[in-house]
């Protein structure tokens, strides 16, 4: 309807690589865009970015009841309830055997990368609901369908993330909101890697584009999981054609792990799957 003022987009891990990009892109369409981290420095520098356009809330997702504040928040803003949430988290990376870590120590990754996307879920989904269309898209990390040599808690904390994203996929049906992942397995290009990214590696602002696109339902619509490609012109012959959202690896040993795990992708996808 004209002069109706649309539903805001919420980004949780805004300070993040894909984040920025996101809150960029969402900015300069003219969407009204709330960014949510925990780097209260960070958020500065985003504000004096993009001035009035963006809203930011600093907010530390470690329990249920840091999600259930950060919901209380979103609720008492000026303006219509937000009708989208793009949620790109993720705890710090770190290189480890899984067998030389103690328990504890894949324990802390699964608080860090998996259990805040449930708590955010749990509290923004029917937040969502109040809204007609509204999208929820969680971005995934590198190491899912793989095990990553030095990184497994992360493949482990990967994996259950995709399995909660279908679940909360089937869930959210009654609310109704949709639920998706962009799932990505591999690094990306951005600034701090551009003098050594190989050239599958996508650009950040492509991976930000196709999220903003999955959360307008404009893209893979009905499907859980997206896996996003990198296409047959650029791939080399062995390679999957999926794509990471993960952190960037600026030294040489992160590359040669990043290396050996795309050497080691299937191009095989699940009947709840898409490749964009």
């Amino acid at each position: 309807m004209k002069g109706t003022i649309k539903a805001p987009l919420v980004i949780v891990g805004a300070t993040g690589m894909v984040g920025t990009r996101v809150v960029a892109q969402a900015v300069a369409a003219g969407r009204r865009t709330i960014a949510v981290a925990n780097d209260a420095d960070a958020l500065d520098r985003l504000q004096a970015a993009h001035g009035a356009g963006l809203t930011t809330l600093f907010a530390d997702i470690r329990s249920d009841g840091d999600a259930a504040d950060l919901a209380t928040r979103l609720r008492a803003l000026p303006g219509p309830a937000p009708g989208s949430v793009i949620a790109a988290i993720r705890g710090a990376a770190g290189s480890q055997r899984v067998l030389d870590a103690p328990a504890d120590f894949l324990r802390r990754r699964l608080d860090e990368d998996l259990l805040p996307h449930l708590s955010i879920a749990r509290h923004l989904l029917p937040l969502l609901a109040t809204q007609p269309r509204a999208g929820y898209v969680l971005v995934g990390g590198p190491g899912a369908d793989h095990p990553w040599s030095g990184y497994g808690h992360h493949s482990i904390g990967a994996s259950a993330l995709r399995m909660l994203a279908r679940v909360l996929h089937e869930e959210a049906r009654t609310l109704p909101v949709r639920v998706q992942m962009l799932a990505v397995d591999s690094p990306v290009r951005c600034d701090a890697n551009a003098a050594h990214a190989r050239a599958q590696w996508p650009d950040v602002d492509a991976i930000a584009d196709h999220a903003l696109r999955l959360v307008d339902g404009a893209a893979n619509a009905d499907v859980a999981l997206v896996r996003f490609p990198i296409g047959a012109a650029v791939r080399p012959p062995g390679l999957s054609d999926d794509l990471d959202v993960g952190p960037c690896a600026p030294t040489h040993s992160h590359q040669t792990d990043a290396s050996a795990l795309l050497r080691r992708l299937a191009t095989a996808a699940s009947p709840q799957e898409s490749r964009s």
